[in-house]
Protein backbone atom coordinates (compact mmCIF):
# COMPACT_ATOMS: atom_id res chain seq x y z
CA UNK A 1 0.00 0.00 0.00
CA UNK A 2 1.10 3.64 -0.89
CA UNK A 3 2.56 5.36 2.19
CA UNK A 4 0.68 9.03 3.17
CA UNK A 5 2.47 11.80 1.54
CA UNK A 6 3.73 13.89 4.48
CA UNK A 7 5.51 17.39 4.37
CA UNK A 8 8.18 18.42 7.31
CA UNK A 9 8.56 21.65 7.55
CA UNK A 10 11.70 22.30 9.41
CA UNK A 11 12.15 25.80 11.35
CA UNK A 12 15.60 27.26 11.47
CA UNK A 13 17.60 28.06 13.07
CA UNK A 14 16.93 24.78 15.86
CA UNK A 15 18.88 22.62 17.95
CA UNK A 16 21.88 23.39 19.88
CA UNK A 17 22.98 26.91 20.31
CA UNK A 18 26.42 28.36 21.28
CA UNK A 19 25.97 28.37 25.40
CA UNK A 20 25.03 24.31 24.83
CA UNK A 21 27.95 23.84 22.04
CA UNK A 22 30.17 25.02 24.93
CA UNK A 23 29.04 23.72 28.12
CA UNK A 24 29.18 20.08 26.40
CA UNK A 25 32.41 20.84 24.73
CA UNK A 26 33.96 21.52 28.49
CA UNK A 27 32.73 18.37 29.35
CA UNK A 28 34.42 16.75 26.57
CA UNK A 29 37.26 18.58 26.40
CA UNK A 30 37.67 18.07 30.77
CA UNK A 31 37.74 14.29 30.75
CA UNK A 32 40.11 14.58 27.72
CA UNK A 33 42.52 16.56 29.95
CA UNK A 34 42.02 15.35 33.15
CA UNK A 35 41.17 11.73 32.69
CA UNK A 36 37.52 9.78 34.10
CA UNK A 37 35.68 10.95 35.89
CA UNK A 38 34.70 14.20 36.17
CA UNK A 39 31.83 16.17 37.99
CA UNK A 40 29.50 17.81 36.82
CA UNK A 41 27.09 19.61 39.22
CA UNK A 42 23.24 19.57 37.65
CA UNK A 43 22.78 18.31 34.16
CA UNK A 44 24.93 20.31 31.95
CA UNK A 45 21.85 21.08 29.86
CA UNK A 46 18.34 20.47 29.98
CA UNK A 47 18.70 16.83 27.59
CA UNK A 48 18.63 13.44 28.91
CA UNK A 49 20.19 12.18 25.63
CA UNK A 50 23.32 14.63 26.02
CA UNK A 51 23.57 13.63 29.76
CA UNK A 52 23.28 10.12 29.15
CA UNK A 53 26.24 10.48 26.46
CA UNK A 54 28.34 12.29 28.37
CA UNK A 55 28.08 9.48 31.27
CA UNK A 56 29.22 6.98 28.79
CA UNK A 57 32.33 9.11 28.27
CA UNK A 58 33.30 9.25 32.05
CA UNK A 59 30.92 12.43 33.09
CA UNK A 60 29.30 11.89 36.50
CA UNK A 61 26.35 14.32 37.48
CA UNK A 62 26.09 15.20 40.90
CA UNK A 63 22.86 17.36 42.32
CA UNK A 64 25.22 18.84 44.60
CA UNK A 65 29.45 19.36 45.50
CA UNK A 66 28.78 17.60 48.89
CA UNK A 67 28.77 14.37 46.78
CA UNK A 68 31.97 14.86 44.90
CA UNK A 69 35.48 13.82 46.27
CA UNK A 70 38.09 16.96 47.55
CA UNK A 71 40.64 17.81 45.06
CA UNK A 72 38.98 16.95 41.43
CA UNK A 73 38.07 18.90 38.47
CA UNK A 74 34.10 20.00 39.28
CA UNK A 75 31.94 21.51 35.60
CA UNK A 76 29.32 24.23 36.58
CA UNK A 77 25.96 23.59 34.32
CA UNK A 78 25.12 26.40 31.28
CA UNK A 79 22.70 27.27 33.63
CA UNK A 80 24.80 29.03 36.23
CA UNK A 81 25.31 28.94 39.88
CA UNK A 82 24.54 31.07 43.01
CA UNK A 83 27.60 32.36 44.36
CA UNK A 84 27.80 30.29 47.03
CA UNK A 85 29.26 27.03 44.97
CA UNK A 86 32.09 28.56 43.34
CA UNK A 87 32.53 29.58 47.19
CA UNK A 88 32.47 26.22 48.58
CA UNK A 89 34.38 24.82 45.59
CA UNK A 90 37.43 26.91 46.22
CA UNK A 91 37.52 26.12 49.68
CA UNK A 92 37.48 22.50 49.06
CA UNK A 93 40.18 22.89 46.18
CA UNK A 94 38.60 21.36 43.49
CA UNK A 95 39.69 22.52 39.65
CA UNK A 96 36.75 24.62 38.86
CA UNK A 97 35.49 24.42 35.15
CA UNK A 98 32.68 26.98 34.35
CA UNK A 99 30.22 25.96 31.62
CA UNK A 100 27.67 28.86 32.61
CA UNK A 101 26.27 30.46 29.46
CA UNK A 102 27.99 33.21 28.50
CA UNK A 103 24.86 35.33 28.31
CA UNK A 104 23.40 33.82 31.51
CA UNK A 105 26.61 35.29 33.06
CA UNK A 106 25.74 38.97 31.38
CA UNK A 107 22.90 38.98 33.34
CA UNK A 108 24.58 37.72 36.70
CA UNK A 109 26.39 40.74 36.34
CA UNK A 110 23.63 43.18 35.64
CA UNK A 111 22.16 41.86 38.75
CA UNK A 112 25.59 42.92 40.85
CA UNK A 113 25.44 46.26 39.04
CA UNK A 114 22.03 46.81 40.01
CA UNK A 115 22.61 45.79 43.53
CA UNK A 116 25.83 47.75 43.93
CA UNK A 117 23.76 51.01 42.98
CA UNK A 118 21.50 50.59 45.60
CA UNK A 119 18.33 48.94 43.08
CA UNK A 120 16.29 46.16 44.10
CA UNK A 121 15.66 43.62 41.48
CA UNK A 122 12.61 42.16 39.56
CA UNK A 123 13.71 39.19 37.40
CA UNK A 124 11.46 38.05 35.35
CA UNK A 125 11.13 33.88 35.25
CA UNK A 126 10.38 30.32 36.73
CA UNK A 127 10.25 29.38 39.95
CA UNK A 128 12.74 26.95 40.81
CA UNK A 129 14.78 26.66 37.27
CA UNK A 130 18.18 26.29 37.65
CA UNK A 131 19.39 29.66 35.80
CA UNK A 132 16.96 31.68 37.96
CA UNK A 133 18.09 29.89 41.10
CA UNK A 134 21.96 30.29 40.34
CA UNK A 135 20.67 34.45 38.72
CA UNK A 136 19.16 35.15 42.73
CA UNK A 137 22.38 33.82 44.02
CA UNK A 138 24.34 36.44 42.83
CA UNK A 139 22.87 38.80 45.46
CA UNK A 140 21.85 38.74 49.54
CA UNK A 141 18.41 36.86 49.75
CA UNK A 142 16.02 39.67 49.53
CA UNK A 143 17.16 41.61 47.03
CA UNK A 144 15.50 40.33 44.01
CA UNK A 145 11.89 39.53 43.94
CA UNK A 146 10.70 37.20 41.40
CA UNK A 147 7.90 37.91 38.90
CA UNK A 148 6.61 34.81 36.47
CA UNK A 149 3.47 36.23 35.37
CA UNK A 150 1.95 39.59 34.20
CA UNK A 151 -0.48 39.40 37.05
CA UNK A 152 2.61 38.94 39.23
CA UNK A 153 3.86 42.58 37.85
CA UNK A 154 0.64 43.53 38.38
CA UNK A 155 0.93 43.25 42.49
CA UNK A 156 4.51 42.80 42.97
CA UNK A 157 5.77 45.50 46.00
CA UNK A 158 9.51 46.78 46.10
CA UNK A 159 10.57 48.30 49.05
CA UNK A 160 11.52 51.59 46.79
CA UNK A 161 9.17 52.15 43.36
CA UNK A 162 11.98 55.03 42.68
CA UNK A 163 15.00 52.44 43.00
CA UNK A 164 14.37 49.41 41.12
CA UNK A 165 15.89 47.47 38.29
CA UNK A 166 14.21 44.34 35.61
CA UNK A 167 16.50 41.07 34.68
CA UNK A 168 15.05 38.60 33.19
CA UNK A 169 15.60 34.54 32.35
CA UNK A 170 17.36 34.23 29.25
CA UNK A 171 14.92 31.13 27.91
CA UNK A 172 11.56 32.78 28.70
CA UNK A 173 8.97 33.63 25.43
CA UNK A 174 9.97 36.63 24.50
CA UNK A 175 5.92 37.78 24.09
CA UNK A 176 5.71 37.04 28.23
CA UNK A 177 8.55 39.11 28.92
CA UNK A 178 7.66 41.40 27.05
CA UNK A 179 4.19 41.64 28.19
CA UNK A 180 4.96 41.52 31.65
CA UNK A 181 8.04 44.48 30.94
CA UNK A 182 5.10 46.52 29.80
CA UNK A 183 3.08 46.12 33.16
CA UNK A 184 6.43 46.77 35.37
CA UNK A 185 7.37 49.53 33.09
CA UNK A 186 3.27 51.37 33.63
CA UNK A 187 3.53 51.08 36.69
CA UNK A 188 7.53 51.68 37.64
CA UNK A 189 8.42 54.76 35.41
CA UNK A 190 11.90 54.88 36.71
CA UNK A 191 12.75 51.21 36.88
CA UNK A 192 16.16 50.28 34.53
CA UNK A 193 16.07 47.46 32.27
CA UNK A 194 19.13 45.65 30.45
CA UNK A 195 21.42 47.98 28.23
CA UNK A 196 20.26 44.96 25.74
CA UNK A 197 17.64 41.95 25.67
CA UNK A 198 18.16 39.23 28.46
CA UNK A 199 16.26 37.12 26.32
CA UNK A 200 19.00 35.69 24.27
CA UNK A 201 19.80 35.50 20.44
CA UNK A 202 19.33 31.80 20.25
CA UNK A 203 15.93 31.82 22.37
CA UNK A 204 14.78 34.63 20.14
CA UNK A 205 15.63 32.90 16.96
CA UNK A 206 14.17 29.74 17.27
CA UNK A 207 10.84 31.23 18.52
CA UNK A 208 10.62 33.46 15.64
CA UNK A 209 10.86 30.50 13.30
CA UNK A 210 8.30 28.69 14.98
CA UNK A 211 6.09 32.12 14.71
CA UNK A 212 6.72 31.45 11.24
CA UNK A 213 6.11 27.84 10.15
CA UNK A 214 3.61 27.40 12.56
CA UNK A 215 0.39 28.88 10.89
CA UNK A 216 0.77 26.68 7.59
CA UNK A 217 1.39 23.46 10.01
CA UNK A 218 -1.38 20.55 11.37
CA UNK A 219 1.11 20.13 13.76
CA UNK A 220 4.12 21.27 15.25
CA UNK A 221 7.02 18.75 17.12
CA UNK A 222 9.36 20.54 19.14
CA UNK A 223 12.15 18.05 19.58
CA UNK A 224 13.32 18.70 23.79
CA UNK A 225 13.21 17.53 27.19
CA UNK A 226 10.33 18.21 29.51
CA UNK A 227 12.82 20.40 32.13
CA UNK A 228 13.91 22.43 29.38
CA UNK A 229 12.43 26.07 29.07
CA UNK A 230 12.95 26.75 26.25
CA UNK A 231 12.02 23.77 24.42
CA UNK A 232 8.65 24.07 26.51
CA UNK A 233 8.14 27.83 25.67
CA UNK A 234 8.79 26.66 21.63
CA UNK A 235 5.37 24.93 22.48
CA UNK A 236 3.35 27.94 23.96
CA UNK A 237 4.80 29.73 21.02
CA UNK A 238 3.56 27.40 18.04
CA UNK A 239 0.24 27.16 19.60
CA UNK A 240 -0.43 30.66 19.85
CA UNK A 241 0.92 31.16 16.62
CA UNK A 242 -2.15 29.39 15.21
CA UNK A 243 -0.90 25.79 14.97
CA UNK A 244 -3.80 23.66 16.30
CA UNK A 245 -1.54 21.12 17.44
CA UNK A 246 1.73 21.78 19.29
CA UNK A 247 3.92 18.87 21.29
CA UNK A 248 6.78 18.43 23.14
CA UNK A 249 8.65 14.93 22.45
CA UNK A 250 12.29 13.70 23.70
CA UNK A 251 12.81 11.55 20.84
CA UNK A 252 11.76 9.29 18.20
CA UNK A 253 10.52 6.45 20.44
CA UNK A 254 8.10 8.88 22.44
CA UNK A 255 6.08 9.55 19.33
CA UNK A 256 2.48 8.74 19.12
CA UNK A 257 1.71 8.66 15.45
CA UNK A 258 -1.79 7.69 15.32
CA UNK A 259 -2.66 11.23 16.90
CA UNK A 260 -0.79 12.75 14.12
CA UNK A 261 -2.48 10.40 11.02
CA UNK A 262 -4.35 12.46 8.68
CA UNK A 263 -2.06 15.49 9.01
CA UNK A 264 0.09 16.58 5.89
CA UNK A 265 1.99 19.18 7.04
CA UNK A 266 4.25 18.50 10.55
CA UNK A 267 6.15 21.16 11.39
CA UNK A 268 9.34 20.30 13.71
CA UNK A 269 12.03 22.20 15.72
CA UNK A 270 14.34 21.63 18.65
CA UNK A 271 14.81 23.06 21.96
CA UNK A 272 18.69 25.13 22.12
CA UNK A 273 19.55 21.57 24.40
CA UNK A 274 18.53 19.08 21.88
CA UNK A 275 20.67 17.64 19.24
CA UNK A 276 20.57 17.50 15.99
CA UNK A 277 21.06 13.81 15.93
CA UNK A 278 17.55 13.64 17.33
CA UNK A 279 15.59 15.79 14.48
CA UNK A 280 17.39 12.85 12.13
CA UNK A 281 15.97 9.88 13.93
CA UNK A 282 12.30 11.49 14.10
CA UNK A 283 12.55 12.45 10.16
CA UNK A 284 13.86 8.51 9.84
CA UNK A 285 11.23 7.44 11.96
CA UNK A 286 8.38 9.31 9.65
CA UNK A 287 10.12 7.94 6.51
CA UNK A 288 9.53 4.51 7.92
CA UNK A 289 5.44 5.25 8.00
CA UNK A 290 4.96 8.51 5.49
CA UNK A 291 6.08 9.41 1.84
CA UNK A 292 8.00 12.16 3.23
CA UNK A 293 9.44 15.97 1.97
CA UNK A 294 11.38 18.26 3.74
CA UNK A 295 11.06 22.06 3.40
CA UNK A 296 13.26 24.35 5.49
CA UNK A 297 12.51 27.51 6.38
CA UNK A 298 14.98 29.35 8.14
CA UNK A 299 14.70 33.02 9.34
CA UNK A 300 18.20 33.91 9.87
CA UNK A 301 21.66 32.37 9.92
CA UNK A 302 23.68 32.42 13.46
CA UNK A 303 27.28 32.74 13.79
CA UNK A 304 27.59 33.08 17.85
CA UNK A 305 30.47 31.10 18.97
CA UNK A 306 32.14 31.13 22.90
CA UNK A 307 35.96 30.14 23.47
CA UNK A 308 36.46 27.64 26.54
CA UNK A 309 37.86 28.60 29.67
CA UNK A 310 41.49 29.31 29.88
CA UNK A 311 42.42 26.34 31.67
CA UNK A 312 41.18 23.96 28.88
CA UNK A 313 43.19 25.21 26.15
CA UNK A 314 46.56 25.77 27.06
Amino acid sequence: MDKAKLTIVLAAPRGFCAGVDRAILIVEAALAKYGRPVYVRHEIVHNRFVVDSLKAKGAVFVDELSEVPDHVPVVFSAHGVPKSVPEEAAARGFEVLDATCPLVTKVHREAEMHHQAGRQIVMIGHKGHPEVIGTMGQVPDGAVLLVETVEDARTVAPADPGRLAYITQTTLSVDDAAAVTEVLKARFPAIVGPRREDICYATTNRQTAVKTIAPTCAAVMVIGAPNSSNSKRLVEVAARAGCPRAILVQRAADIDWGALAGIARLGITAGASAPDVLVEEVIAAARERFAVDIEEVRVTEETVAFKLPAQLTS
